[in-house]
């Protein structure tokens, strides 16, 4: 059973530690949570006293419906609404869709650099990605309509990880945390790769023989604890 309070309070938080990380900035980017055994979500909407992602509270979170209706009077949903709910349509495995605006990333997108396991035990996770493969979406147009977010779903596919070239990215997970915690983790990958670039070098991989020798070191270490450190982080950050 869904307690729409709680969920609505952690997708708040996840937005706030989204922009204290630097994924999104002022206005511009949204998260959202399939409410099961429906056709409707929890998203992150634009308020009558809207000011920024950073200051998202749980009543910008509104419960619309997969067409983006069902917002409380005031409270406008996303314009790429299509983006979640285009997601959710294809994808029973999607708890939760992250849609974020990461400088590097979007550099990375732009430069077409490939994301490459350059590194091992730094970030195990964010290795993974590199290695099961980045998918790019090659259109930078707002994807305003579920036609145009079709192809973007497709060009998706099964992947967790979606580089929307000169635009920005888009992370599914299978919970809130999931998909933050993912998301954060391919802006290592992005901020690694740029930097990497302007060495003007060119990086090996790392072997196969360390790829066997890098453990999964599950659920708790990898994402559990990190959400938890995000949360702490975010309150001394806004006390400050």
């Amino acid at each position: 059973m869904l307690n729409e309070a709680s969920v609505r309070e952690k997708l708040a938080v996840a937005c706030r530690i989204l922009a204290m990380e630097g994924l999104v900035d002022e206005i511009l980017g949204h998260v959202s949570v399939r409410i099961p055994d429906t056709n409707e979500m929890l998203i992150r909407c634009r308020g009558p006293h809207e000011c920024g992602v950073a200051f998202t509270q749980a009543d910008a979170i509104q419960r619309v419906t997969l067409a983006g209706e069902g917002a409380e009077a005031g409270y406008h949903v996303p314009k790429e609404l299509s983006i979640h709910s285009e997601l959710y349509k294809a994808r029973p495995d999607v708890t939760c869709v992250v849609h974020a605006h990461p400088p590097e990333a979007l550099v990375c997108g732009i430069a077409e650099l490939d994301f490459r396991p350059v590194f091992g035990s730094f970030n195990i996770p964010a290795m993974r990605l590199a290695l099961e493969g980045i998918p790019v979406f090659e259109h930078s147009y707002l994807v305003t309509r579920p036609d145009l977010a079709k192809p973007f779903v497709e060009a998706m596919g099964d992947k967790d990880v979606c580089v929307m070239r000169g635009h920005g990215i888009t992370v599914t997970g299978r919970s809130v945390e999931d998909a933050v915690v993912r998301a954060l983790n391919f802006n290592t990958l992005a901020k690694v790769t740029l930097q990497v670039a302007q060495t003007g070098r060119q990086a090996r991989v790392i072997t196969e023989e360390d790829i066997r020798e890098l453990p999964d070191l599950g659920h708790t270490f990898n994402q559990e604890w990190v959400w938890r450190y995000y949360e702490h982080k975010l309150k001394r950050w806004e006390r400050a």
